[in-house]
């Protein structure tokens, strides 16, 4: 067995662990980064980037189509285009490969040692990681940063294999499912089932709550909602899965309705989307005595377990779940452990569903401000008054830009919206949270016209009293 020993070891290559890799590598730390799943983990090969590659596809595919025949915007096809569903699986593996080769070369550049491998910890400080050649390597570290991400909830009752698939199988299907039934209405079932919709699949909800979206309120979630009954999608709120059946070779996936009646839907596919969960087993977490939280590795602000010398970020952690923080935090780890004085501890993080149309928060909505004692005064401006918003096709969505702020300071505690391609605005919203600016600093700064960004500003002032582009 080859041995190993290294100042930084990082467990895992996902949106945590190789920028933690690579930001120790730039400071001078000699780092080793083990992954078994492939550079980029979860969010680049089976999450985020496939996923947004998949939607982008489907959305292009609806526009063709309703370009046919008579056409719009003066532009029209003779032919509806045709879904080559190998095709756009391997457009969307390439736009994955290509991102994954970069994450090699970054690592490379860095001067970190990538080892493609699964990991054992034997204690705290000590792993064994059995490589894909075939050949085991023991690495002892000072330092050991966990980054090994989290998995899809897998219900008991609906076990993946054959019909019923998770996210990760829905980005693979060799063919477009005539009939899809989506086991979640939280946002990646909402994504996925939408584009599938877009790509002409009949799509059901099933979801156990009384409502899509529960993070969002119904003001933030009315836009969705309306898309879903005008593409003729069937939501089925407050009711329970219960299993799969099938009859003749038709599936049927069965179900508790509201009012405890049993239902049944005929599917060709079903998908399981009813959350995520932290990977913590399998690699010896049991061997190294870091205490928990729940079902989470526990953490103070500089990303530090009850082990010193062992670190850990992202999704085992704890919520929010999100790419974008466990980069925030592997950043910060690297850091701290090059002797930085800095700490992770974020004002807010954005969150964006790229349903249809897409949904941006940060910081408090309204109703939650007033729960924590805040009087607030908000301001909405509503996207169809956007010049930009309406020469993109848009303006009869119900998307809106929305700010909550106190009322005593007018310091900004939250900023949501709804609309098309509003997730580009996420920068802008939680730059402005972080920075605790207040509403006169955003009304104050010239925006871009014409650009989405002027509703950000419209709102800011309409929270003031006096929006330029709509009646006070």
């Amino acid at each position: 067995m080859k041995e190993r020993s290294c100042k930084v070891l990082v467990v895992g290559g996902g949106p945590g662990g190789y920028p933690a890799a690579i930001r120790a590598g730039q400071l001078g730390l000699d780092t080793v980064i083990v992954d078994r799943h492939g550079l980029g983990g979860t969010c680049l090969n089976r999450g985020c980037i496939p996923s947004k590659a998949f939607i982008h596809a489907a959305t292009k595919f609806e526009e063709m189509t309703r370009h046919t025949g008579e056409g719009k915007l003066g532009i029209s096809i003779t032919e509806a285009p045709k879904l080559d569903m190998a095709g756009l699986v391997a457009w969307k593996d390439s736009i994955v490969s290509k991102l994954t080769g970069g994450v090699a070369q970054l690592l490379k550049a860095a001067k970190v040692e990538a080892i493609n491998g699964w990991a054992k910890f034997e204690d705290a400080k000590t792993c064994v990681v059995e490589t894909v050649d075939g050949e085991p390597v023991r690495i002892t570290a000072e330092n050991v940063v966990l980054a090994t991400g989290s998995v899809e909830v897998e219900l008991p009752f609906l076990p993946f294999g054959g019909k019923v698939i998770g996210s990760t199988g829905a980005l693979d299907l060799p063919e477009l499912p005539k009939k899809l039934v989506v086991v979640g209405a939280g946002y990646i079932g909402l994504e996925l089932g939408i584009a599938y919709r877009k790509l002409g699949s009949e799509v059901t909800f099933v979801e156990a709550l009384d409502r899509i979206l529960p993070l969002y309120d119904k003001e933030i979630t009315r836009p969705i909602t309306r898309w879903l009954k005008e593409h003729k999608v069937d939501v089925h709120l407050g009711c329970k899965a219960k299993g799969v059946t099938e009859e003749n070779g038709t599936a049927f996936l069965e179900f508790e309705d509201a009012k405890g009646d049993m239902q049944r839907i005929e599917a060709d596919n079903v998908l399981v989307s009813v959350g995520r969960k932290p990977l913590t087993e399998g690699w010896g977490l049991d061997k190294m005595g870091i205490p928990l939280t729940g079902k989470f590795i526990k953490v103070n602000e500089r990303c530090e377990t009850g082990m010193r010398g062992v670190y850990a970020i992202g999704d085992l952690t704890g919520e929010p779940l999100l790419a974008h923080r466990a980069t925030a935090q592997g950043e910060r780890v690297a850091e701290i452990i090059a002797g930085h004085r800095t700490v992770f501890d974020p004002v807010a993080i954005a969150a964006v569903c790229f349903t249809e149309p897409e949904v941006v928060g940060v910081g408090m909505t309204p109703d939650e401000a007033k729960e924590k004692g805040e009087t607030v005064i908000t301001g909405k401006f509503p996207l169809a008054a956007s010049g930009r918003y309406l020469s993109m096709e848009a303006g009869t969505d119900g998307g809106f830009v929305r700010v909550t702020a106190r009322e005593s300071d007018h310091v900004i505690l939250g900023i949501h919206a709804v609309g098309q391609h509003v997730s580009e605005l996420s920068g802008e919203f939680a730059l402005a949270i972080e920075m605790g600016a207040r509403l006169e600093d955003i009304a104050g700064t010239v925006h871009v016209h014409p650009t989405l960004t002027e509703a950000f500003a419209e709102s800011a002032l309409a929270a003031l009293g006096h929006p330029i582009h709509i009646s006070a």
